[in-house]
């Protein structure tokens, strides 16, 4: 009886992945190189699993929530829990401060889109949002020398 060899028609391409998630092939390889990605090899060609797919999909959005290569990598491979939230620990706060701001922008923008004066800078709602931003922030409080 002759042995059945079975290819895993499941398995992707670099293309096919790379054109799944929008990205140029070569984000792919050197995500690989950073030890990132770890496809499989059918001779020099990498194929990827759908475990992969997931891989790509984490890298994305660690990389939209502001993580850098070496942090993702961190928390891909940690080995424990503590080690993984401590990474994580440390881009939630990034990541809660850029909502923050992001908020406060989209405030205004709505704000402005609301405002009937011709010239914003006349709006008493626009002069409040101006107002809450000129306030001495904790921070810029505790940063300043006393005098």
């Amino acid at each position: 009886m002759g042995v059945i060899v079975r290819l895993n028609v499941d398995m992707k391409s670099i293309g096919e992945v790379a054109a799944r998630f929008g990205l140029p092939t070569h984000a792919l390889r050197h995500w690989e190189a950073e030890g990132l990605l770890t496809p499989a090899r059918a001779g020099d060609r990498r194929r990827y699993t759908d475990e992969d797919l997931y891989r790509v999909a984490a890298i994305l959005i660690s990389k939209e929530a502001g993580f850098g290569l070496p942090d993702i990598r961190t928390m891909l491979t940690a080995r424990s829990a503590p080690a993984r939230h401590e990474v994580m620990a440390r881009h939630r706060e990034r990541l809660l401060a850029r909502i923050a701001r992001a908020q406060a922008a989209l405030d205004m923008l709505e704000g402005g889109l609301e405002c009937p004066h011709d010239d914003i800078m006349t709006c008493p709602h626009f002069q409040g949002f101006l107002t809450d931003r000129l306030r001495p922030s904790p921070e810029t409080n505790s940063a300043q020398p006393d005098g």
